[in-house]
This record gives structure tokens, sequence and C-alpha cells, in this order.
């Protein structure tokens, strides 16, 4: 059987002839040390066709389905017009040996050609790629090098390229940093703690937040200075008066240390650090929940901002979690305990990163596995929604949150859900009449617009009106002394057209009155010469 190679190169499609097969046999070590040298592989394979692409585009297309594994149009004809036709309802008596096999399997499905991708091919598909510049004899040095540049940047580029509003990196970064500052923050509040217990250690059983003792101690700074006059600025912190009062009772009595200037100083310096990195967080919280609400506002509105870019973290991207099925998705984080418990046959894990969601936590303690299931099944319809979604809605995810609350209902009083068929169809009919009010509303402020600008033109005539009756005069005796001048200018080339005309008349009048005279002239002296002869 005929063996013929398929190589897509960066400048075009190329179709080669394996011969000799017979002689190096299906050994993959024979290939590899005939590939080396170019006039024993030149003896085994050698080039049918070539197809360049038309231009960059077309070979940035044809590239995007070659690692889609589809075949295109042109991909088909190229095969149809060099390889040997292939009869109905018999098999082929050649084979097309392909490196993509995703590629092979379409190319068989529709053309009906057998297609092999394995190691013997691919080796001598990599002696076609080591020595594809000597079978094209037209082609320079250096075109090949540019061409496989410029493709690999395009390819790269639009594998890349995509809606910057919509860049779910950004969520899983955020995500990270916001958890290693959950971590940072608490850490160095203990340790804010532990240092400035030493010098009031009473202040740890008053205030128990960690930002609100930083906060504190930044303001106490010497307890010996503590006196009444500290009360409304540690109100204002910590939010109650009697609270204000035991801090400034406690630092009168207190067991503690005394610390040196430069030890305060260092500690002041600490808890400024901590609020600073306290409130950083609070602004890359609100920071996570715009972009939340721009990338996938569906799952944020049903299951929370951050658990939703949790799950969008540990999947990878927002088309993960969308291809993802609801069985993943429920398990999603706790893959050890799952591998754990096949290893040893125990109970699978019935929830991961959801387990977050307030949802697991109403549930009882039966209904917590069904509860994950459903909020799971829920959340792989939200992400589908966010990811394919031409347009961003809450919508969706807001009737997919009351279905989740009705199940609650469900499973702890017994009333009976809606059908989601029902539910996502009130959904369908409400974004539907939303983008109907987007469309009426755009003319309705236009005309608006429009109707300013005339309501405006006669608010402003009364205080033009003085100044419009002089425009207006000074206007009209313009336009009258230009009529007038004109009126003259034309009456002066009539005249002069007319005067010229009566000059001409009157020249030739005269010339026929001196004509009719000397010919009279001429008569009388012909008679007097006839009488006098």
């Amino acid at each position: 059987m005929a063996l013929y190679l398929l190589y897509e190169s960066s400048s075009g499609y190329a179709l080669f002839q394996a011969q000799g097969l017979d002689e190096i046999g299906q050994n993959t070590e024979a290939v590899r040390n005939s590939v080396a040298d170019l006039n024993r592989f030149g003896k085994v394979v050698q080039l049918t066709a070539f197809q360049p692409f038309e231009s960059a585009i077309d070979g940035l297309n044809q590239c995007n389905s070659v690692s889609e594994g589809l075949m295109t149009d042109e991909l088909r004809s190229f095969l149809e017009l060099n390889l040997p036709k292939v009869k109905e309802g018999k098999k082929s008596k050649f084979s097309l040996g392909v490196a993509e096999p995703k590629l092979g399997s379409h190319i068989s499905e529709t053309t009906k050609i057998t297609c092999q991708s394995g190691e013997f091919v691919l080796e001598l598909l990599r002696g076609v790629r080591l020595h594809f510049d000597k079978f094209i004899k037209d082609l320079k040095p250096g075109d090949l090098e540019k061409a496989q540049l410029g493709l690999a940047h395009s390819y790269s580029r639009a594998k890349v390229k995509f809606n910057v509003n919509r860049v779910d990196n950004m969520v899983i970064q955020a995500i990270f940093l916001l958890d290693t500052l959950d971590k940072d923050i608490n850490s160095f509040s203990m340790r804010v703690r532990e240092w400035y217990s030493w010098h009031f250690p009473e202040l740890v059983k008053i205030v128990n937040d960690n930002y609100l003792y930083a906060r504190v101690a930044k303001l106490i700074e010497d307890k010996s200075k503590l006196s009444e006059e500290h009360i409304p600025a540690l109100t204002e912190i910590l939010g109650d008066e009697d609270k204000a009062k035991e801090t400034v009772e406690a630092g009168k009595a207190s067991m503690g240390q005394d610390l040196t200037p430069v030890d305060l100083i260092n500690v002041q310096l600490f808890a400024q650090r901590v609020m600073d990195l306290a409130e950083y967080r609070k602004n890359l919280y609100d920071y996570l929940v715009t972009k939340m609400n721009d990338i996938a506002p569906n799952l944020a509105s049903l299951i929370g901002e951050v658990v939703g870019a949790r799950l969008i973290s540990h999947a990878g991207s927002l088309t993960n979690l969308a291809k993802c099925p609801s069985s993943t998705l429920q398990i999603l984080g706790a893959e050890k305990a799952l591998f754990r418990a096949l290893k040893t046959r125990g109970n699978t894990p019935k929830y991961g990163l959801i387990f977050h969601s307030s949802f697991i936590g109403r549930a009882s303690a039966k209904n917590k596995g069904r509860m994950a299931r459903y909020l799971a099944n829920k959340c792989s319809i939200a992400s589908r929604i966010d990811c394919f979604a031409e347009r961003g809605t809450t919508v969706f995810g807001e009737k997919l949150r009351e279905q989740v609350e009705e199940r609650l209902e469900f499973y702890d009083k017994g009333v009976a859900p809606r059908k989601n068929i029902d539910v996502m169809k009130s959904a369908i009919e409400t974004t539907q009449n939303k983008d109907v009010e987007m469309e009426e509303a755009q003319p309705v402020e236009a005309s608006a617009k429009k109707s300013k600008k005339k309501k405006s033109k006669p608010e402003d005539a009364p205080a033009k009106a003085a100044n419009g009756d002089a425009l207006e005069d000074a206007k009209s005796e313009k336009k009258k002394d230009k009529r007038k001048k004109e009126q003259g200018h034309g009456a002066e080339e009539m005249n002069s057209i007319y005067g010229d005309v009566a000059e001409q008349d009157g020249t030739a009048k005269k010339k026929k009155k001196k004509s009719k005279d000397e010919v009279a002239a001429a008569s009388k002296t012909i008679k007097k010469r006839k009488s006098k002869e």
C-alpha cells in the first residue's frame, strides 16, 4: 500500500510520497538513521505537490483549523487533486500520513481516505520538516524562517487576543493575592498583639478585632499618657464609649512594663503597616467584586464573588470552568480527599470549594450533599452563560439563586419548587424586555436632545430681538445696494451694447447715402458729355 505524507508548513500545504518502504520496513530506528542523510531520505520521500497559502491571513486560518482538527475546503481540494481517486464502495489503495490524529479522523470521515499517524509517520514527517527547504526549489534562503516567525506571532496573538473587559486572569491573580493578604495580615496582627502586650497586656481582652487593635495601639502609644481626653478618639475607633472608658481605666492600672521611646516608635510603625495592609485588602476586595461583576455576573450573583473567583482560579479560567461538568465542579478543591477515598475505598467527598457558600451552611446535615449537588448544577449553568453569552447580565444568576432558595425551602418545609424550564423562560423574557427598553430609550434620548435645542431657540429670541432688528435692517440695505449696483452695471452693459449697434447702423446709413449721391453725379456727367457731342 502506497503511503503519502501531508505536511502543513508555514508557507503552504505539501504532499510527499514515501517510496521504497519495503527496504527499510516499518522500523522507526531505520527511519531515524536515514532522516539525517538527505541522499538516503530523498530516495525514500519525494515531493508530489505543493500549494502555497494565498496570504498571511489565509495561513493563519489554515493553521487554526489544523490545530482544531478540522479540514478546510482548500485542504480538501488540494488532497482530491493530487491524491489518487478512490472509487465509491471500495477501499483506497493508499494511506495518508498525518501528524494530527484529529485531523486524520476528520479527513477519513469526509473523504473516505485511510489516514495513519503513528511513530513511523511522525519520524518521516520529522525528516520532511528537516529537509523541507531542499524539496522546494523556488524558496529563497530565509523565506521559510520569516514565514514561520510571522505565522507563529499571528497565531499566538490570535490565541491570546480577547475582550479586555472579560480577562479572567485578573480575577485569578486578585483572589490569590487576597488569600495571601489574609494570611499575612493575620500573622502580622498577632505579632502586633504580642509585641504591644508587653506594654499594655489588658488591651487584648478589651479589643478583639485585629485591625481595631492596631489602630488603638497606634493612637495610645504610651499607656502612661492615657487620659479622659483620649475617650472621644477611642470611641470613634471602637464605636463604643464604654469600651473607650474601659481602655482608659485599664491603662491607668496596667501591669505591663514600660518601653523605651525607640521601642514604641517601632511598634507604631509596624502597627501602621498592618493598618495599610488591611486598607489595601479592602480596596482589593472591591476591585475583585467589580471584576467578577464584569466577567462572571451570573456566577457572582448566584454563589458570591469570592467563592466564584476561587472556582475560576482553581479551574484555570472561566472557559475551563464552563467545560467542567457539575459533578466535577461539586468536588473542585477536594481532589486530595477524592483520591484518598478512591485509594482506601472510602466515602468520596460531597463538596469542595462550594462548601464556603452560605447555601451549604444553611442546609441540614442530611441534606448538605444533596444541596451541594444541586448548587453545583446551577453554578455550571451560570458559568456557561457567563462564558458564552455576548452580553453580560445578572438575570439568570438571580433566577438560579431563587431556585436554590426554593430548593432549600423544599428540603426544610416541603414546599414544591418551580420547574427549571419555567424559570429559564421567565429569565429569557426579562432579558428580552430589557433589550427592548434599551433600544427604545436611545431614540427617546435623541428626541429629548432635539427638543431641548428647539426650546433653547425661543428662549434666546427675546434677548437677541434688539440686535436682530438692527442686523436685519443692515442686511436689507446691503441687499438693496447690491441690487442697485447690479442694475447699474446691467444698464451700462446694455447701453454699451445698444450704442455699438446704433453706431454701426448710422455708419451703414451714411454709406448708403454717399453711394446714391455718387451714382447721381456720375449720371449727370455722362448726360453732359452726350449733349456736347
